[in-house]
């Protein structure tokens, strides 16, 4: 019973997460509607999504405990250690790429302000690195947690991130106009574009 109520849990967690974070990426499309107050009611969409992934964090480790009873071990054969290293593996990079992308998106990552330019550092090479860092490390946490349901579920997080990403572009385009359509075509998506003309 506790483990299909968790599972029912995580998915309605990360369900309200998706909800809430799309609605706080955008600010522009609101602020048309409702005026200024737009870019504070986005912020706290954005905390409330951020409650909810945490939320879906905490029963990932209740899972880890209560597994679903599924056709799957429960545990990798290998044992803890080396998905720890797996774990680190995808983490170090992963952590780094969205710590980076916060600290380069600055106040902006979490408070969305219509006095906020386009972003630089990491931002000149790649539009959603945050998004990139943070889909994978729930992979690390089911790594972490030695469980290939998990590993599974994680699967999930894909579809939800890549919405997120492209919920927040059509905002962007609306907020900046012309500058984030060139620079759309600038960088890449998801990963840094190739530059093919050999400039």
């Amino acid at each position: 019973m506790i483990a299909w109520l968790n599972f029912a849990s995580l998915l309605l967690a990360a369900l309200l997460f998706w909800y809430f974070y799309v609605k706080s990426v955008g600010p522009a499309a609101l602020e048309q509607k409702i005026g200024p107050t737009a870019y504070r009611r986005c912020g706290v969409y954005r905390t409330i999504a951020i409650l909810f992934e945490l939320i879906a964090a905490g029963n990932y480790v209740v899972y880890a405990l209560y597994p679903l009873p599924l056709p799957l071990p429960t545990q990798f054969a290998w044992g803890w250690p080396v998905s720890v290293a797996i774990a680190l593996l995808i983490g170090i990079p992963s952590l780094w790429l969205m710590v980076k992308g916060m600290l380069d998106a600055g106040m902006e990552a979490a408070f969305p302000s219509k006095e906020h330019t386009l972003y630089g550092g990491i931002y000149n090479k790649m539009r959603h690195p945050q998004a990139v860092g943070e889909v994978f490390l729930w992979w690390v946490i089911a790594f972490l947690l030695n469980s290939p349901h998990l590993v599974v579920i994680s699967f999930i997080w894909l579809p939800i991130f890549y919405h997120m990403c492209v919920a927040e572009e059509r905002d962007l385009v609306l907020r900046y106009g012309r500058p984030y359509t060139e620079y759309q075509q600038r960088t890449g998506f998801l990963w840094p574009k190739l530059n093919v003309s050999g400039d």
